[in-house]
């Protein structure tokens, strides 16, 4: 069942703590992600670094190597109503002959489908691990996780929290039927993950730790206030037995690594396995690019076979 954001008022008055970047963009540019302020967050003994810094080279545009490709589509949302965009990267020597994992990457209140690509590049991120031997191939999405009619990120960002909400539909009911349909991939729950940034951290907890029928990979960074009570989310040690992976992440100067800390302490309580990793970055792109970098790592989705059907066109 699809349960709306509760007290979406008061989650979007929360989220309004965001202070908003600065930082000059070309004109027509989209927003830059909001910002949280520097809070008193109070570090505990196992906020720490899962991981040490990727390696030297990492994030480098490689032309030596093979290269993915990117492409914007358009799907129609029965959810919303209106035909929608979002990005899909497919790997290297993608080929209808096999069938692929799926992530589905989800952005903060302040962006769209594009915000990931504008600071993190995450095809070529993955590229690089796929070179290296470090990662499987595998199709990201990168959705608008603003389900309404106008879905861009203008004006008063924070008037949209419920759309975010909503968008738990339109991906279940939509955007996953869209993918599964249009790419080779494999529609099994082992074969899918969800991961996100800020509110998108947040949407990903929600919807992937209620949908574990859909995914089974599910990563938060720096997960905002639209993410639900611990206690609701995680009822007791059962309800995550058929969880792959469960991910988060935050920086140690995030004014929100509160949300993140509560979840880590329930999951720790309950000694459910997860991976929990504190850096010394705030609620900012460097955060979110090196928590992908790993976490694109840590996906390692069991063994594929070549379809049995017709190769999808």
């Amino acid at each position: 069942m699809i349960r709306p954001l509760a007290l979406p008022l008061i989650i979007a008055a929360a989220l309004s703590a965001y202070a908003q970047d600065s930082t000059p963009r070309p004109k027509g540019a989209p927003p830059a992600e909001p910002r949280i302020p520097r809070g008193k967050a109070e570090l505990k003994e196992d906020d720490k670094p899962a991981f040490p810094p990727p390696d030297q080279g990492w994030d480098a545009v490689r032309d030596s190597l093979p290269h993915g490709k990117l492409e914007l589509i358009s799907y129609e949302s029965k959810t919303v109503g209106t035909t929608r965009k979002l990005n899909v990267y497919t790997p290297p020597g993608y080929s209808t002959a096999q069938r692929y994992p799926v992530l589905y990457l989800l952005h903060g209140i302040g962006g769209d489908e594009s915000e990931w690509q504008r600071f993190a590049n995450p095809g070529n991120l993955l590229d690089n691990l796929i070179a290296n031997g470090k990662a499987v191939p595998m199709i990201i999405v990168m959705p608008n996780g603003r389900a309404q009619k106008n879905d861009r990120a203008d004006g008063d960002v924070f008037k949209s929290a419920p759309a975010f909400a909503t968008f738990e539909k339109d991906l279940l009911d939509d955007v996953i039927p869209t993918i599964d349909a249009r790419y080779s991939t494999l529609t099994d729950k082992d074969h899918r993950a969800l991961a996100g940034l800020s509110m998108g951290g947040g949407q990903s907890l929600n919807f992937g730790l209620s949908h574990l029928d859909t995914f089974s990979w599910i990563g938060g960074f720096s997960s905002a206030p639209n993410t639900k009570k611990p206690e609701a989310l995680i009822p007791d040690a059962t309800a995550l037995k058929s969880a792959r992976l469960i991910w988060l992440s935050c920086g140690s100067k995030d004014g929100l690594l509160g949300i993140s800390q509560a979840m880590h302490a329930r999951l720790k309580d309950l000694t459910i396995p997860h991976t929990w990793h504190v850096t010394d970055h705030a609620h900012d792109a460097p955060e979110w690019k090196q928590a992908l970098y790993h976490f694109l790592k840590q996906l390692q989705f069991p063994s594929t076979t070549p379809p049995t059907d017709k190769p999808k066109p």
